[in-house]
């Protein structure tokens, strides 16, 4: 009896702990918007991540869009287009040149780093919104 008293709670213990790296969104401007892409490199809009340096926005997910970013064919990133120091607005929508995500509202220098997602200049403002990516073959997926 003991034994399956045991086996019952270790089985409790075990399913209660994740496996996943679950990260609170602590950014009061954003929500967490739920994502789940599957992006076929074989496609001719996604070919470009199948390059080192190359990234595709994808504007139908996200809050304003999310741009995919293939760093070396291993490592990729997913960032959210929508200023994180903001609250989405008209102008809260960033652009991107290079690895460079830019904010277009007025008397407002946010620049953030798409492979890092930190501020370029100002460590205390919150960094971009990140998705969780993953390579398997010729597909990309991208989820939260």
């Amino acid at each position: 009896m003991k034994k399956i008293v045991l086996v019952i709670m270790l089985g409790m213990f075990i399913m209660s702990c994740s496996s996943s790296d679950d990260k609170k969104n602590d950014n009061p401007y954003l929500i967490d918007p739920l994502v789940s892409l599957n992006l076929n490199l074989n496609l001719p809009e996604y070919n470009p991540l199948k390059f080192p340096g190359s990234s595709v926005i994808i504007t139908n997910q996200g809050i304003k869009g999310i741009i995919i970013y293939n760093v070396n064919n291993e490592i990729y990133t997913a960032s959210e287009l929508s200023d994180p120091n903001h609250l989405p607005n008209d102008c809260s929508s960033m652009s991107i040149v290079g690895i460079i995500a830019s904010c277009p509202c007025p008397d407002d220098d946010h620049e953030y780093d798409i492979v890092t997602g930190k501020h370029r200049t100002d460590g205390s403002l919150y960094p971009i919104q990140q998705y969780r990516v993953e390579r398997n073959g010729d597909n990309v997926f991208v989820s939260n």
